[in-house]
């Protein structure tokens, strides 16, 4: 209960509140700004997460970062291609930083679901003991790096080879798509680990 509960206030603080915001803002304001009153939401709450426990929280820094990325996208501007990948080289960004994450002591994924499971301090514990637990987070975070900088370049390589219209009605696909994909496999993942985690206890998963 405590694992879902912190769950989705994570979720709502740094996911749906900054759209909801944004999307209320945009009809009436420029996209900068409603991307800078957007990230005040996870930005609060990474200061928030640093107070209390004294720790920089990844996830809503993740976040925090990837708005700010997309609000110096819009002062860039450009023509109107660069303009249709501004998310996707926001998206190619993140890509890059989950794959870098792979070369410190603890890769990103590890973060997020340190944040999602309420700082469960059997998380350290198992990540400084199992190799096996350390080389499963490192899949997860290199799988979810490859997968967005795939996103970003099947779109660059869309925008340039397809007209705008046709971009426009087809880029959505491949983008939910992949995406869509990545988070089937982390899914079935985490439960094929789930029940051989069960098996080797003899607990029924």
């Amino acid at each position: 209960m405590k694992t879902r509960r912190a769950i989705i206030v994570t979720l709502v603080l740094n996911i749906v509140l900054p759209y909801l915001i944004y999307t209320m803002l945009i009809p009436h304001t420029s996209s900068i700004v409603a991307l800078s009153v957007a990230s005040v939401v996870p930005l609060f709450d990474s200061v928030y997460s640093l107070i209390k426990s004294r720790k920089v929280d990844a996830f809503s820094s993740f976040i925090f970062l990837g708005l700010i990325l997309g609000g110096i996208a819009v002062l860039v501007g450009g023509d109107e291609r660069f303009i249709l990948l501004r998310e996707s080289y926001v998206t190619g960004i993140m890509g890059i930083l989950f794959l870098g994450s792979l070369c410190f002591a603890r890769p990103l994924i590890y973060y997020f679901a340190d944040r999602f499971t309420g700082h469960d301090p059997n998380m350290e514990q198992k990540w400084n003991q199992s190799p096996v637990y350390r080389r499963r987070f490192r899949l997860m975070t290199g799988v979810w790096g490859v997968c967005l900088l795939l996103e970003a370049g099947v779109k660059v390589v869309l925008v340039y080879s397809l007209s705008v219209p046709a971009f426009l009605a087809i880029s959505p696909f491949f983008t939910y798509g992949i995406i869509a994909l990545a988070i089937w496999w982390n899914i079935a993942y985490v439960r094929k680990i789930k029940k051989q985690a069960a098996r080797n206890t003899g607990v029924t998963p």
